[in-house]
């Protein structure tokens, strides 16, 4: 998952980074009504959540190129 943030252009990190706040979403949700399967997803979600945020703050900033252009 880490690898693959990099080679996606900003429109994928836009729609993973969408995808990825609905799932930390869904499992906050879930871990507050009913017993969590995985404790270490919501982590993982945010972890990866960052990730994205981070690559997309690099493009504004013009440390990283931007890709798909």
């Amino acid at each position: 998952m880490k690898g693959k943030l990099e080679e996606l252009t900003l429109e994928e990190l836009e729609r993973s980074l969408a995808e990825s706040k609905e799932e930390l979403r869904k499992q906050r949700f879930s871990a507050v009504t009913s017993k969590v399967d995985d404790p270490k997803k919501i982590r993982e979600l945010r972890k990866h959540i960052a990730r994205i945020l981070t690559i997309k703050r690099e493009i504004d900033l013009g440390i990283r190129e931007k890709k798909g252009i």
